[in-house]
């Protein structure tokens, strides 16, 4: 049997992702906008029309509420194709996207706080079997990785170590 600390390793590698050369991202890393794990990460397309998946997808309830992970301003609130997005100006060229929403609780031009509350979660993208917030960051007009910008993730809730049955005495 594998040491616990085998089994954790990998997983908390995976949560503590680094800033590259650049990126804008604030050293101390953003709260998520909401909690809960990452079913789909980021996929960088080829191409500014290409596949790929230009954010995360984080696993939450309908409804959940969706907090601005940094001081800024609603550059976008409505919908786009009869879905509800809502985009945050950050300064410096950063913005962060929420899409697939049932709610925007901002305005275009409204200036929020950190940890304010700026939506309410939807179902996630069309045809997604458990509902996500999807979750977008743009640096300089180009989508990437949120995963640098979130502070690292707790693994408190996402792992549960069986215990270790006792063995016979020496």
């Amino acid at each position: 049997m594998p040491q616990p600390w085998r089994l954790v390793l990998p997983l908390a590698i995976a949560l503590c992702a680094t800033t590259p050369a650049g990126a804008g991202a604030a050293s101390s890393g953003w709260p998520w906008p909401v909690v809960g794990p990452v079913l789909r990460g980021f996929e960088l397309p080829a191409g500014p029309y290409g596949a790929g998946h230009r954010g995360i997808d984080i696993a939450v309830t309908e409804g959940t509420q969706v907090r601005a992970p940094a001081p800024g301003v609603v550059s976008f609130a409505g919908c786009v194709g009869g879905q509800l997005f809502v985009t945050l100006d950050h300064g410096g060229g950063l913005q962060s996207t929420y899409s697939w929403l049932s709610a925007a609780l901002v305005r275009k031009g409204d200036a929020v706080a950190e940890g304010a509350p700026i939506a309410l979660s939807g179902l996630g993208h069309p045809g997604s079997a458990i509902a996500h917030l999807h979750f977008g960051v743009k640096f300089g007009g180009n989508y990437v990785d949120p995963m640098v910008y979130l502070s690292p993730g707790s693994v408190v809730n996402l792992i549960r170590l069986a215990p270790i049955p006792a063995t016979g005495a020496a």
